[in-house]
């Protein structure tokens, strides 16, 4: 790539990327322009991690909530949970604002006369004269019902790691979420501990930042604890998660491994 930039170009780039962001690579390789191929290289290696680890959230949530649902029975579990369980402050919360969420999502496919309909409902004495189109529009949403799913897919990997946390160890883990992770064997604060280097890459990743090194196989190493765990009740390298990432796992693991071996060439130097 970089053979194909000219002096203008490299000059250009390094203010779009940031002197700052380079200054590491720079200094490693002594070639700004050399900077600037690791620093995409590593891009690509974060981008493909970033997939990996969706199928992984995906699969988490969806095996979480079918775990929630059964065990409460209720279909309002996520925002109303049935008594005596109560969520934390922080989960009532994050599910407070995912259900506004799918509601201002949901409001926003509505045509202007559906959403006028809502009037009825929202103001059943009349709308007071000073009533602004904010405090009119926050009404309405409230009054739109959105299914469980919808607001399940507000949530955040945070929400979905904090429910593996020693807050939830008696509520949750032993009454119920152990059978998201069956084997007698694995501990709530294993799953815990590995559920956060995820989160971590995870967060690093979406603010572009790089995961590689010890950072990398710590994540890579999670994710395979998860894949080999999750659902059976002894470890097996072939579950259909396991199965379903297993291409897209090893080409990230190569992509990292030329990364790093490229990296450590200018460091033996």
């Amino acid at each position: 790539m970089s053979r194909f930039l000219t002096d203008a170009d490299v000059a250009a780039i390094t203010v779009l990327l940031s002197p700052e962001r380079l200054a590491a690579l720079v200094t490693l390789t002594g070639s700004t322009r050399v900077a600037i191929e690791l620093h995409q290289q590593t891009l690509n290696v974060g981008a493909s991690l970033m997939n990996v680890i969706a199928n992984v959230e995906l699969a988490l949530r969806n095996t979480v909530c079918e775990n929630l649902a059964a065990h409460f029975g209720s279909p309002g579990w996520l925002t109303h949970p049935p008594a005596p369980f109560q969520w934390r402050e922080a989960e009532s919360d994050n599910a407070r604002k995912a259900l506004e969420s799918a509601r201002r999502s949901a409001y926003s496919n509505l045509t202007q006369a559906e959403k006028s309909a809502l009037d009825a409902r929202a103001f059943p004495v009349g709308r007071a004269a000073d009533t602004s189109h904010l405090q009119r529009a926050a009404r309405r949403r409230r009054e739109i019902s959105v299914p469980n799913g919808k607001i399940i897919a507000e949530l955040t990997f945070y929400f979905w790691k904090r429910l593996y946390s020693p807050d939830y160890e008696h509520s949750l883990w032993r009454t119920t979420l152990k059978r998201t992770f069956p084997n007698k064997r694995v501990k709530r604060a294993e799953v815990a501990d590995k559920l956060e280097h995820i989160y971590q890459a995870r967060n690093r990743l979406a603010h572009h930042e790089p995961v590689l090194h010890k950072r990398f196989h710590d994540t890579v190493a999670a994710i395979r604890f998860l894949t080999e765990n999750m659902g059976v009740s002894a470890p097996a390298l072939d579950t259909p998660l396991a199965k379903l990432i297993a291409p897209d796992l090893d080409r990230v693991t190569e992509q990292a491994r030329q990364l790093h071996d490229r990296l450590g060439s200018f460091r033996s130097v």
